[in-house]
C-alpha cells in the first residue's frame, strides 16, 4: 500500500513540474489572431500585413507552450520534428507555390517558432518579407 501511495505521489509530482513550464500566451495586443488563423498557407495575402504586432511582441511569444502558440496562431503550415523532442513551426507570410495542390515546401519567407525540449518557445525568427512591387521600401 504505502508503495502505490509513493507512486501517485511522484507521478503527481512530475505532472505539476511538467504542467509549470512555460506560460499561458491568451492575446497578443494589436494582433488579429483570427484573421492570422484564416489565412492558412499565407495564401489569402493577409499575414504580411498581421505580422508587426506580432513582432513587436516576440518577447511575449518566448517560453510560451506549444499548445498557446497553437491556439493562438493555428496549427503550423509546415513542422519540423529535431532531435531531443525539438520541433519548429513554421507559418508562411505570402503566398507562392504552397497554395497549389498538394500543398509543395516553398521557399518564401517564414515565421518560426523553435521549442526546446520543455515543450516552450526558444527562439522567434521572422524571414524578410519582399518589397512590394511598385512601392519603395520602408525606411527604418
Amino acid at each position: 500500500m504505502l508503495r502505490v501511495s509513493f507512486s501517485f505521489f511522484s507521478a503527481a509530482g512530475l505532472a505539476l513540474l511538467l504542467g509549470g513550464c512555460g506560460h499561458a500566451l491568451t492575446s497578443i495586443p494589436g494582433f488579429q489572431a483570427a484573421a492570422w488563423r484564416a489565412d492558412t498557407y499565407a495564401c489569402r495575402g493577409q499575414r504580411a500585413v498581421l505580422l508587426p504586432p506580432l513582432l513587436a511582441a516576440r518577447a511575449s511569444l518566448y517560453e510560451a507552450r506549444a499548445d498557446d502558440v497553437t491556439a493562438l496562431l493555428g496549427q503550423p503550415d509546415e513542422e519540423e520534428l529535431q532531435a531531443n523532442t525539438e520541433k519548429v513551426y513554421y507559418y508562411y507570410l505570402t503566398p507562392g507555390p504552397q497554395c497549389g495542390p498538394r500543398r509543395p515546401h516553398a521557399a518564401g519567407p517564414r515565421l518560426s517558432l523553435h521549442f526546446g525540449p520543455l515543450g516552450t518557445v526558444t527562439e522567434v525568427l521572422a524571414d524578410p518579407l519582399p518589397s512590394q512591387a511598385g512601392q519603395p521600401p520602408k525606411a527604418g
